[in-house]
């Protein structure tokens, strides 16, 4: 667990799952999907159909809970792109329009990078995004990443064709960013 003032980073709880449900999967249109990969289908679903999928999270390294003030907002994760050259990619979300906006996204993402930076022997954090999150390119840049890749006009969302970003920052660049040395 990591804390920054109001705000919690930690391993989801078997309690957590109800919260997690009703925040990602409760709704058939979610208005955080509208940011999160809309171009990726979206199923709303029982909660009983995702418990064997919620439970997959309990305890797990690799997916996280957000808390603000104590109440779930969002989850925080990485996923391998490539293992065996620790390329490693993160992601977050914020599933309710009133935790945007606020720079959370921004100390959740330091508290997470930190946490990776320190326990796993990662060369470099990085994440994809799409053109049309400006929010979550503005993030990248508050952290001090790299633009590394635009791949022009493959996102196609509501009629029209957005870039795939990718966006990374290299363990020296945190260090020297955050005087960690």
């Amino acid at each position: 667990m990591y804390t920054d003032k109001e705000l919690v980073i930690r391993p989801v709880a078997e309690t957590d799952l109800v919260r997690l449900w009703e925040l990602i999967y409760k709704d058939e249109q979610p208005e955080w999907k509208k940011w999160d990969a809309p171009y990726f289908p979206h199923k709303a679903m029982s909660y009983e159909a995702f418990l064997p999928i919620g439970s997959k999270w309990v305890g797990v390294d690799n997916f996280w809970a957000i808390e603000v003030d104590g109440v779930i907002r969002g989850i925080v994760s990485y996923y391998w792109e490539h293992q065996p050259s620790q390329w490693l990619e993160v992601g977050i979300v914020f599933h309710e329009s009133g935790s945007w906006g606020k720079g959370l996204g921004t100390r959740v993402l330091t508290l997470w990078i930190d946490h990776l930076f320190n326990t796993l022997p990662l060369v470099r954090v990085g994440f994809t995004t799409w053109s049309g999150n400006e929010r979550m390119i503005r993030v990248g840049e508050k952290l001090g990443m790299q633009m590394e890749a635009r791949i022009r006009k493959v996102r196609y969302y509501e009629g029209h064709y957005y870039d795939s970003i990718r966006m990374g920052i290299l363990r020296e660049e945190w260090e020297e960013k955050n005087n960690l040395h």
